[in-house]
């Protein structure tokens, strides 16, 4: 067996040696690519115009945040200098920040600072960046994963344009490993790679070209040393990567997007697509009661009435999975989705508390008719409390004409059952309860 490094002794990661040395290089974000756009006018050292811009890109891992942000500083001829939020403090920060006035000042040098993972950073280092910013001391290019508008602060928002970055194309990454494979400075033609090979990198790569540009040089490394010109097959591939990696992240956009499509599915009563992000949830590790929490609160809201036995199965599948752990919680789990998904649904529930609430909310509570106020206590009798209220058990049909709504909300309707699965039955039943109520 050889491994990458035995055939390019000494090289650093193959990602990093097939970066972009230029825009032209770049696979993918041509939507920010185009003759004109900032980032062009950026990497543009005649245009003056756009010379002091600063960006902020927002893209998951791997989409050339730090590749657009190096092929601009060479373009542009600019000095180029990257910071970490992970290890720079705001000392960091102040320093660079002088260091490029000093070379702006003394000899005419523009810097890029390129700083990674902003959303790391606390209030006080960014604050730090913002006279650099203001004044154009430095070009910023911040990249960061996570949405900027809860993680960088309005100043230096406003002092940036936001680019957003996309997940690479399938066409988009099979050209970048058709390229590694082939270019000097990446395989160099020393392997080569069939179709099934190339499309399982494409496929567990999901859209990030870190990712692909790594399980290529893991699948090259598995092949034998005595073959001539070694073929990665889709078997190597799968030695060198034992599973596909979830891009997500269980505190970032991530985890509430994948959450927020489950819930929809199950709404939307695809089952599929409620097992599929189930599976996402699962694989990357979230936490099953924050899932089974999730069920339990769409049994309420999507499906009510129109299946009482929603709620119980989703609360049944939340003990169970408090009671068995993962990954035997999976099962659950999948039998409380795949019900939710395929039931009737019904909001009507949901809507009525928050209507109810609304009315409330703006002063609309009254007081409590006389004969519904509790008349258990001493001198209740006297005050009239109770006087005139007409059991219902005492009645033939189980419901006595009588007004139970305060005076200023009396007629009010805040539940109305729709015609799915069993709030059929109880629409029928609440007409015929509604004339009762209304017969004074």
């Amino acid at each position: 067996m050889t491994s990458t490094t035995a055939l390019f002794p000494g090289q650093t990661p193959l990602a990093v040696r097939m970066r972009p040395t230029s825009l032209d290089e770049v696979a993918g974000q041509q939507h920010l690519l185009r003759p004109g756009s900032p980032l062009v006018a950026l990497a543009d050292p005649d245009a003056k115009v756009a010379a002091s811009v600063s960006v902020i890109l927002w893209g998951p891992p791997g989409t050339g945040k730090t590749t657009l942000a190096q092929a601009i500083a060479r373009s542009s001829g600019r000095r180029f200098v990257e910071l970490s939020a992970v290890t720079a403090g705001v000392k960091d920060v102040r320093a660079v920040m002088q260091d490029a006035l000093d070379q702006r000042d003394l000899y005419g040098v523009s810097t890029i600072l390129f700083l990674d993972e902003i959303h790391r950073f606390t209030k006080a280092q960014q604050d730090a960046l913002l006279p650099g910013v203001e004044n154009g001391w430095v070009v910023l290019i911040a990249a960061t994963t996570e949405n900027p508008s809860f993680s960088v602060i309005s100043p230096l928002l406003s002092r940036s344009l936001l680019l957003t970055l996309q997940p690479l194309s399938d066409d988009d990454l099979g050209t970048l490993i058709d390229r590694a494979v082939a270019d000097p400075r990446g395989l160099a033609g020393a392997v080569s790679l069939d179709e099934a090979a190339r499309a399982a990198l494409v496929r567990l790569s999901s859209g990030d070209a870190r990712r692909a540009l790594t399980g290529l040089e893991a699948a090259a490394s598995v092949q034998a040393a005595d073959e001539e010109a070694p073929t990665i097959t889709a078997e190597d591939v799968a030695q060198a990567v034992d599973k596909a990696l979830l891009r997500y992240d269980r505190q970032g956009d991530e985890h509430y997007d994948v959450i927020s499509a489950f819930i929809k599915s199950i709404r939307g009563s695809d089952v599929d697509a409620s097992m599929h992000y189930l599976a996402r949830m699962i694989e990357a590790g979230e936490d099953p009661r924050f899932i089974a929490r999730r069920l339990v609160i769409s049994a309420a809201e999507d499906i009510g009435l129109a299946d009482p036995q929603a709620l119980q199965i989703a609360v049944a599948a939340a003990d169970a999975v408090a009671f068995i752990g993962m990954p035997e919680g999976r099962i659950p789990l999948a039998e409380a989705t795949a019900y939710l998904a395929t039931t009737a649904k019904s909001n009507a529930a949901y809507v009525a508390i928050d209507k109810a609430i609304a009315d409330v909310r703006a002063g609309g509570f009254g007081r409590v008719p006389v004969h519904l106020r509790d008349a258990h206590y001493p001198g209740a009798k006297r005050l009239g409390h109770g006087k005139g209220y007409v059991y219902p058990h005492d009645s033939e049909v189980g419901v006595s004409p009588q007004q139970y709504l305060p005076d200023d909300l009396r007629g009010r309707r805040y539940y109305e059952p729709t015609g799915h699965g069993a709030e059929r039955d109880v629409q029928a039943r609440l007409e015929k309860i509604r004339r009762i109520l209304n017969a004074d």
